[in-house]
């Protein structure tokens, strides 16, 4: 007769129960994280070879097209014309800058990843430099008949920050939504005020994107459009740059985006921030 069979038998399987318990879940969690780091990996790996095919083709394009000027400045027929030699040189002159700015671009987002970089911090006027960048965007815009909104809400818009990369990102975050909207180019941007900062809100009715895209664009060289598919060029820094930018200065990027609808990217700035 045992008076406490199921006691004394639990408490003899109990420790080799929990320890078989523990054991599996630490196989399962080592194995998921393998997993996860594999399949990361291999995200990163196409990631990187979609970039080199993508700066491939961007540095192939004007190379192309200066081997040919330089070849027609050659020509006896041209050499004799000095407007057509004038015209060919622009063409170099304009390729190379273009070359020359793709080189700045991934020079300076390694400089970001090393952190190896300072913010030249004074005071910035937020609405200023959204209206300067507009005036530059509307340009483009105005060619392919489309509409650019601008409102600038934000009656405090002073804050402390670096105006070159300030200025750079909402270039960017213009170009982008110019880039994106083959068909209905309706683009607003907008500033306001929120509590403790800052709101600039760019709004488009492009391609938009989906959950997983959303997921990633922040990511370096991570690019909606993948493979070697050139239909919008760009080498995956752009968001990359931004997100760095606005983490730099203590802010906080946000995006919203339907497939076929267009994407909204919010940027907040605190007015008392970079220290």
């Amino acid at each position: 007769y045992f008076p406490n069979k199921e006691k004394e038998l639990w408490s003899a399987v109990m420790p080799s129960l929990i320890m078989s318990i523990l054991f599996t879940g630490l196989v399962l969690f080592c194995f998921g994280y393998v997993m996860y780091v594999i399949q990361r990996q291999k995200q990163v790996s196409e990631m990187k070879t979609d970039f080199i095919n993508n700066m491939t083709h961007e540095f192939k394009t004007p190379i192309a097209t200066i081997s040919l000027a330089s070849d027609s400045i050659g020509s006896p027929m041209i050499l004799n014309n000095p407007d057509k030699v004038m015209r060919f040189t622009n063409i170099i002159k304009q390729e190379n800058k273009r070359m020359l700015s793709q080189v700045e671009k991934v020079l300076q987002m390694a400089m970001l990843d090393k952190k190896d970089f300072q913010l030249k911090i004074s005071e910035v006027d937020i609405n200023n430099i959204v209206k300067t960048a507009a005036e530059h965007a509307n340009l483009k815009i105005l060619k392919r008949n489309g509409i650019l909104h601008t409102d600038l809400k934000a009656k405090s818009s002073s804050v402390k920050g670096d105006t070159t990369h300030l200025s750079n990102i909402i270039h960017n975050l213009l170009d982008n939504a110019e880039k994106y909207s083959p068909e209905k180019l309706d683009i607003a941007i907008s500033t306001q005020n929120v509590k403790d900062g800052i709101e600039i809100r760019i709004a488009d009715k492009g391609i938009g994107m989906n959950k997983e895209h959303v997921k990633n664009i922040f990511e370096k060289f991570y690019r909606a459009h993948t493979g070697n598919i050139h239909d919008v060029k760009g080498f995956g820094l752009g968001l990359s740059y931004v997100k760095a930018i606005v983490d730099a200065h203590d802010g906080i990027i946000d995006v919203k985006s339907e497939l076929g609808k267009g994407s909204v990217f919010t940027i907040f700035l605190p007015q008392n921030q970079v220290t």
